[in-house]
């Protein structure tokens, strides 16, 4: 009987018990958005199949084509000379619609049961992605096939993110926000590797099999998600987290009062157990423009617009640059880019770590940020002149590019949508990281876009445009750094706690 343990006791009980249903949580979060990333990656290695070098390729006894025909081992109708203008509206397809989707899907985050929704987002995005590999085995060879395809499948996948995120946030306060999700957030980079590596087994066959068995993987886990993900602690008399660092009227009469920790949890499950015997008010869901009342949601947004089109950039562009300018094989090229996303795991969690520590999220964005920019100026000036020396920069420049943006879509969009001046209301988590990242998806989509734009001006010039666009991010959160910086000055000059402005 719980009454009869000691205080302590019962206090070791609840917080391991709490500890390994966070775990699991961290975990299963960690995995579903993981299968995300990877139904995402197999079209960048089917590129190469959908167009390539036929002259080595050996006929088969029943082709039909002509034999003057140099791209009958093609996959019409990426066969023509216009091929990557077709590739890229394939890829524009998608990246446009989840930019669009995402402001909406934050909306209906907010208002329907966050297990029931992700479930629903992973088997559509699982069929989505499976019925683009269908194409091969149904020979389809018309665009508006795969383009309708990726427009559906970008607009499920915007049920992804900020449903992880609101599930994570209601799971652990800000405190250690920070350092959790920046090793939860290494979920994009292991989804990017386990796509390559699934979809590299059937690329020089069937490669339909390189999306169908994505997304059955994915539409597995949709089910998995829909049996075990548990939102809010409450669920399951687990102790909800402490959202702000500032302390509540009953923290600070804590000790006068004789309250312990023991008896603030029983307390919160007594409410708990309240509401589940009479019905109890639900706060209302916040409007989209509600949220971007908050403070620091707008700035943020913006700031993430620019560090995601720098990114994204990289992503879609460093392994051709790397092969254009430092003369490194195809392979070597591939291999070498993916030390920018093994640089980004690193920035990720150091940035968490370190704005935990000084609970400052926009200084830190804001000197990592201030610091990539003459870091990209000196990788392509010197980063090329040996292995060594590419090693190193790719890994320094993809942790100050990506830190910002993990720090953002995670830990910040889970401080700000659960921001004190919501007074409690929680209803905002989706609507808040849908916004913050559906602004930044618009950069997404930009910043290839210009890249291919500008390349044939000079590389240079490319890294001037991500460069402008790196110091436009810094600029967007001076208004943010000033206010931590007073905060500080604040809490030093009373010698206590940090408090939030």
């Amino acid at each position: 009987m719980r009454s009869s343990l000691a205080p302590g006791i019962w206090f070791f009980r609840a917080f391991s018990r709490d500890s390994w249903f966070q775990g699991f949580i961290l975990l299963l979060t960690f995995l579903i958005y993981t299968c995300y990333h990877m139904s995402r990656k197999p079209i960048s290695i089917v590129k190469s199949r959908l167009h390539q070098n036929c002259s080595e390729q050996v006929r088969p006894i029943n082709d039909t084509r002509s034999l003057n025909d140099t791209m009958w081992c093609s996959w019409a109708p990426f066969d023509k000379d216009n091929y990557k203008e077709l590739l890229g509206a394939v890829d524009n397809a998608f990246l446009v619609a989840y930019a669009i989707g995402m402001f909406i899907s934050g909306v209906f985050g907010e208002r329907l049961p966050l297990r029931y929704y992700l479930s629903a987002g992973m088997l559509l995005s699982g069929l989505f992605t499976s019925l683009f590999g269908l194409g091969y085995f149904w020979n389809i060879h018309v665009l508006w096939y795969f383009v309708v395809i990726q427009v559906c499948n970008g607009l499920v996948q915007t049920t992804g993110w900020p449903s992880v995120v609101t599930c994570v946030g209601n799971w652990f306060g800000k405190g250690k926000r920070g350092f959790i999700m920046g090793i939860w957030n290494s979920h994009t980079s292991v989804g990017n590797i386990l796509g390559s590596l699934i979809a590299g087994i059937w690329v020089n066959g069937q490669w339909g099999l390189s999306f169908v068995v994505p997304g059955i993987i994915t539409a597995t886990m949709g089910v998995i998600t829909f049996l075990f993900l548990i939102e809010h602690p409450e669920d399951v008399d687990c102790t909800p987290p402490q959202h702000h660092g500032e302390p509540t009227e009953n923290q600070d009469n804590l000790e006068d009062s004789g309250n312990s920790p023991y008896s603030i949890r029983e307390s919160s499950l007594e409410t708990v157990a309240k509401c589940s015997k009479e019905p109890c008010e639900e706060p209302a869901a916040i409007s989209f423009f509600g949220a971007l009342r908050i403070p620091g949601v707008v700035e943020f947004s913006l700031c993430l617009l620019f560090a995601k089109l720098v990114s994204y950039t990289f992503l879609y562009w460093l392994p051709l640059y790397i092969f254009n300018v430092a003369h490194f094989s195809a392979k070597e090229a591939g291999d070498l880019s993916t030390l920018f996303d093994a640089g980004g795991i690193i920035g990720g969690i150091m940035a968490g770590l370190i704005s935990d520590y000084t609970n400052g999220r926009a200084t830190t964005c804001c000197v990592m940020l201030i610091l990539a920019a003459p870091m990209m100026f000196l990788y392509n000036h010197i980063g090329q002149d040996g292995i060594t020396s590419s090693i190193v920069m790719l890994i320094i420049c993809g942790g100050l590019v990506n830190g910002p943006y993990a720090l953002i879509t995670t830990a910040v969009s889970a401080d700000l949508g659960t921001h004190k001046s919501l007074k409690g209301n929680a209803k905002a988590l989706s609507t808040v990281t849908a916004i913050i990242d559906g602004t930044g998806s618009i950069g997404a989509a930009l910043g290839p876009l210009l890249a291919g734009l500008i390349s044939p001006t000079g590389w240079n010039n490319v890294f001037y445009m991500l460069i402008s666009a790196d110091i436009l991010a810094c600029l967007l959160l001076c208004r943010l750094v000033y206010k931590e910086i007073l905060a500080w000055k604040v809490s030093l000059s009373r010698g206590s706690g940090y408090k939030e402005i």
